[in-house]
């Protein structure tokens, strides 16, 4: 059940910011999940040799990351009844420790028949910009 309601929430609103620490081992568990086994996102020679830094994650993993504030902050998975976005940047994750993928939202529009909001994501790693118009439609009660 939702936490937020409509009438509550205003255009400029910002949503709880969020931050995911990924590791080499989250890429590997996720490549088994998703059947995604790239090797950009799980061999640090291939990563380089087609030219990246190092291994990368899943554009799907961070898209979902981002998409997961959208959802916490409505307090239920199925309130977020659209969402995009376009990949900007690769997050580089390292062989040691883990890249951070942070999120902040903003309430950009609301939408008064249909009861729900549009929510622009703020997505960065290592202080650059890794998603672009990353967007998501939340229906409130």
């Amino acid at each position: 059940m939702s936490t937020v309601r409509f009438d509550d929430v205003r255009v400029g609103d910002a949503l709880p910011a969020a931050r995911h620490e990924v590791t080499r081992a989250d890429l590997r568990a996720y490549a088994e999940a998703s059947g995604d086994r790239n090797p950009i996102h799980l061999d640090q020679d291939v990563a380089r040799a087609v030219g990246l830094p190092d291994v990368i994650a899943h554009g799907m993993l961070t898209m979902g990351l981002a998409g997961q504030a959208a959802a916490d902050w409505a307090g239920d998975p199925a309130a977020v009844v659209e969402y995009g976005t376009k990949f900007t940047a690769p997050v580089v994750v390292p062989a040691e420790g883990a890249a951070v993928v942070e999120v902040a939202g903003t309430v950009a529009a609301r939408d008064e028949d249909a009861r729900t909001v549009t929510v622009d994501l703020a997505v960065t790693s290592a202080g650059a910009k890794v998603l672009g118009r990353a967007r998501a439609v939340v229906r409130l009660p």
